[in-house]
């Protein structure tokens, strides 16, 4: 995949040339298939490619979501022990996938916190950053640092370095590199308004320019019957029991008031604040419990699942949700009921004049740490490494090892991604939008414009949600909006948890969660005040110490 201006495809072509050129090939005519063919082979011979013989055996642990398990019903003829990807491990690399124990939902997490307390790991263990600082602490786990060096290829590095050094840093404690970070983009957390763009034009209204817009939309959407049903049962946001939630949350309403809850931001001095203890964060309650108080949102909405605000959507009772750029494949099931519904993403917008700034939490990222004298910790790079490379490398199979159209990346062991492959693909549109020349469109991207035709030309609403979400206006290219106007805000504190996050996180959090959705529901504002006192006094004060601490070490953060 070309990831940017110089990519990894771009350095082996210059290699490959420099072989020609040293062996005196004078052969002007070598065709691509060959330069190809050449570039296969040099990418095979990295270290992080080579085959082990004989076959080592490499043992995890794993959780079976509702994803996975609707994927095996689609493909009965793959399992999670035999299928494609394990296939490929051993035929290219000569390692074998076993799993010890497969477990769904609670009872995974439940086995997984008993296996480390017992430490009794697999070989390869994926877990949190509280669960990597316990096993580091406690010695069960190894140093990668020189193993990574040698074995990551150039294109996993560039893929681990998209977005900055925060993500390996984040794998990084006390000096010394101990996990492989699956990789959970920043940037794919920017959230947009997603608005029922129907009933804007049956109600004569325009699109949301200020904060005072959005709330006057929401006024609309609850009282004058946009549905047309006769009835009062439209509600102008929809949120969700957990505010936090990517879509159908509030952090893209809060940031309109310049409150950020959920990162740690700069504040006039120059060092970090939690910003959910900032008191912009009351302003936005005051308005979420306004909206509250009025009917605009739900009255159940502390006990609505994500799943039940779908059902609303559906039903047609929801005319704006705030949410990440998948947001179209949730809201279009209105038209299930309603084929004749739109919506639209738009950018967030302020309470003032000034541009938004969107919050972009460093993610609460998964980590492949490998268990204390397992004989081969460069076996869990080398499987990184393919899965890289079979996706968007030189030598991709997308459509093979991706998306069949299934999404059978699930299958695999290890899944990390390129944290810009979705906005290239965007750009990649664009280009075929301007120049009608698609030759150049890399697998993902061809396989979006397929979909996005299906809409456009066969009638084929599979296809809206792509068409909203990498259209001329959709959400991407709000995306490249932000990025030209310098609104995104990176959240400034990357590195590992601290000593009392460990300690006191979960309590805070929790504490925090229930005092905003109580304020939403009626109590008195001043309560957000006791809470920030609370929350100092339980480890806020100190945390703040620690993460200063950090940062004066570590100096401003790459972005």
């Amino acid at each position: 995949m070309k990831l940017n201006k110089f990519n990894y495809g771009f350095i082996i072509l210059f290699l490959s040339m420099q072989v020609l050129l040293a062996c005196e090939q004078t052969d002007s005519t070598k065709d691509d298939e060959e330069l190809d063919k050449i570039g296969e082979e040099m990418v095979n011979q990295h270290p992080g490619l080579t085959e082990y013989n004989p076959p080592i055996e490499i043992h995890f642990v794993r959780e079976v979501n509702k994803g996975l398990e609707d994927l095996l019903e689609e493909m009965p003829e793959e399992t999670l022990e035999d299928n494609r990807w394990n296939e490929l491990f051993k035929q290219e690399l000569g390692v074998e996938i076993k799993y010890d124990w497969l477990a769904s939902g609670d009872l995974y997490h439940q086995k997984l916190a008993v296996a480390i307390s017992f430490g009794d790991l697999p070989d390869v263990v994926r877990v949190n950053s509280q669960q990597l600082r316990e096993l580091s602490n406690a010695g069960l786990i190894q140093d990668l640092s020189s193993v990574f060096e040698k074995y990551a290829t150039p294109f996993t590095k560039e893929i681990m370095n998209q977005e900055g050094n925060g993500l390996l840093e984040a794998a990084t404690l006390d000096g010394q590199f101990m996990a492989i970070p699956e990789i959970e983009p920043s940037i794919e957390r920017a959230q947009f308004i997603w608005i029922r763009t129907d009933w804007l034009e049956f109600l004569g209204l325009d699109p949301p320019e200020t904060m005072e817009d959005v709330l006057n939309i929401s006024k609309a959407f609850t009282e004058e019957d946009p549905n047309q049903s006769g009835e009062v049962d439209t509600f102008g946001l929809a949120i969700t029991q957990h505010l936090w939630d990517p879509v159908m949350g509030i952090l893209g309403f809060m940031a309109g008031y310049n409150a950020y809850p959920t990162i740690w931001i700069e504040d006039d001095s120059g060092g970090l604040v939690f910003g959910g203890v900032q008191p912009e964060v009351k302003t936005a309650l005051k308005a979420l419990q306004d909206m509250y108080q009025n009917g605009q949102l739900d009255s159940d909405f502390a006990f609505k699942s994500g799943n039940k605000v779908i059902e609303q959507i559906s039903e047609g009772k929801i005319g704006m949700i705030y949410g990440e750029q998948w947001g179209s494949f949730l809201a279009g099931v209105s038209r299930n009921n309603d084929p004749n519904s739109e919506w639209r993403a738009y950018p967030i917008v302020s309470d003032t004049e000034e541009l938004t700034k969107v919050p972009l939490k460093f993610g609460d990222h998964r980590f492949l740490a490998v268990r204390k004298g397992y004989e081969h910790p460069e076996a869990i790079i080398k499987l990184i490494n393919l899965y890289l490379e079979k996706n968007w490398g030189q030598t991709a199979d997308y459509e093979n090892y991706y998306s069949t159209p299934f999404p059978v990346w699930q299958l695999s062991p290890v899944r990390p991604f390129p944290a810009l492959k979705n906005l290239e693909a965007y750009r990649q549109l664009e280009k075929v939008r301007r120049t009608g020349d698609d030759s150049e469109l890399n697998p993902e991207a061809e396989s979006i414009l397929k979909n996005i035709d299906n809409y456009l030309i066969k009638n084929d609403d599979s296809g809206w949600g792509w068409e909203r979400t990498y259209g001329p206006t959709g959400a991407y290219a709000i995306l490249e909006q932000y990025i030209e106007n310098d609104q995104l805000l990176y959240e400034r504190f990357v590195g590992a948890p601290t000593t009392t996050m460990i300690e006191m996180n979960r309590v805070m959090n929790n504490l925090m969660h229930e005092t905003y959705v109580n304020i939403i529901l009626g109590r008195p504002l001043y309560e957000f005040d006791k809470f920030v006192d609370d929350w100092n006094k339980m480890g806020g004060d100190q945390i703040t110490d620690e993460v200063n601490q950090w940062y004066k070490e570590r100096g401003s953060i790459e972005e």
